[in-house]
């Protein structure tokens, strides 16, 4: 595949538009002029090995890291608008909390930031699906890795959102929280969010509708996700690393 080609038409009107994406760091490429179009409501998982662009990616659209060069556009407003700003809700691969706020702190404030009561029945269903009744008035500063991804995940959820975008969510999290957060995330694309998803995991890759693979900073490959367990098994047959 081209890495100046556009991945994928949509059908659907598009969520989340990228343009020749690309992050150097001095002469060497991150991500090099990446193209997708993702529609309202789909899902998408992006695999590949690290360094691949996955995170890279991510965070640009997360606004988060400044691109070297092309553009981003959610519901066709500029990724650093107020408006684009105000539709996408992201979850990094660390936690990202503050120290001396507790797990309901964290939910009420991000919560009401964004137009929020801060004392909805959403947050409460998300802090029992989460198995975090029991520390809902605990630091996460003191938690284990899986109760402070737990309590992002709860922070990235409370909010209202119509993209998300999640770095490599399964890290620490026991089966249940797991499985709660896949069900949490079938339920956001049910409700008409875009959803993507990068993961080492192979396990979860089903649970979504479309497939990406990044190599070397470009999207190699773009199609079902239930394509990509032939493309991973092969990498890794032929010693990807």
């Amino acid at each position: 595949m081209s890495r100046r080609s556009r991945t994928r038409k949509p059908e659907r009107p598009p969520a989340l538009v990228v343009e020749e994406l690309s992050k150097y760091y001095g002469d060497v490429p991150a991500l090099e002029e990446v193209d997708l179009d993702v529609p309202v409501g789909q899902s998408v998982v992006l695999v590949g090995h690290n360094g691949s662009g996955k995170s890279t990616l991510l965070s640009m659209v997360a606004g988060v890291l400044e691109p070297s060069s092309g553009e981003v556009r959610i519901h066709g407003r500029p990724n650093d608008t107020l408006a684009a700003r105000a539709e996408r809700s992201w979850l990094p691969d660390t936690p990202v909390l503050y120290d001396d706020l507790s797990v309901r702190e964290h939910v009420e404030y991000v919560n009401r930031m964004h137009g929020g009561t801060g004392d909805d029945e959403h947050i409460e269903d998300l802090i029992d699906r989460l198995g975090l009744r029991d520390r809902e008035d605990q630091l996460p500063s003191q938690f284990s890795r899986g109760l402070r991804q737990k309590t992002a995940i709860a922070v990235a959820l409370c909010r209202p959102f119509s993209v998300l975008l999640v770095d490599e969510p399964f890290v620490g999290l026991d089966a249940s929280g797991r499985l709660a957060f896949l069900d949490l995330l079938d339920e956001a694309r049910e409700s008409g969010a875009t959803i993507v998803v990068a993961t080492h995991d192979p396990e979860v890759i089903d649970r979504f509708e479309r497939g990406l693979m990044l190599a070397n900073g470009e999207v190699v490959h773009d199609g079902k996700a239930e394509e990509l367990h032939a493309l991973l098994s092969a990498d890794e047959r032929h010693g990807g690393a």
